[in-house]
């Protein structure tokens, strides 16, 4: 079972090709004081697990949240074009860290576990034109730090480096892949 309204973690989660359903979870992803963007992601996909888990304790639940890192601080989705605006604008030429936090939960076994996909994304120096542009065209207002690497957000950046490919979209599949079987759920 998925605990999450992304349809980019859906879409993802079909390639694995098990049968699932979609429960949206209700967690409050309000930053904690104080608390580092790698820390809340960690805290929102467990949360987000046992919420759903808590309403279907028989299920093996995934969880899974995403927080870009600038510098510390937290850039969550930005839900409107002037806010994806800024956000870009804070990014170009720079290094960002894209938290993607993933947690397997079931409550009939006792199964918990959390992992976490790093991925380090190098921005180049957009221009206004440029960001806006990219804005226009693919509307990413549901993406953390507004940027769609599976789409045109592509040419924003100069480099991706991480060990799980699909980490950046929301749902780093390797990871999910070693927790299901660990928690028995039978991949192939």
């Amino acid at each position: 079972m998925l605990g999450s309204t992304s349809r980019y973690r859906r879409e993802l989660l079909e390639r694995l090709r098990i049968p699932f359903s979609v429960t949206a979870p209700d967690v409050d992803e309000t930053p904690r004081t104080a608390e580092t963007p790698k820390n809340l992601a960690l805290r929102l996909a467990l949360a987000k697990a046992k919420a759903v888990a808590t309403l279907h304790p028989e299920a093996v639940v995934i969880g899974s949240d995403q927080v870009a890192d600038l510098a510390g601080q937290p850039l969550g989705k930005p839900g409107e074009h002037s806010r994806a605006v800024e956000q870009l604008r804070q990014m170009r030429g720079q290094t960002v860290i894209f938290q993607t936090a993933l947690a397997v939960v079931c409550l009939a076994t006792g199964f918990e576990q959390v992992d976490l996909a790093e991925v380090r994304v190098v921005f180049r120096d957009l221009s206004n034109d440029e960001i806006e542009a990219y804005l226009q065209a693919e509307k990413p207002y549901d993406c953390a730090g507004s940027a769609k690497s599976e789409g045109l957000g592509i040419v924003l950046l100069e480099s991706i480096d991480n060990d799980d490919p699909t980490a950046l979209v929301g749902l780093p599949l390797i990871r999910t892949a070693r927790l299901l079987r660990q928690a028995g759920v039978k991949l192939l």
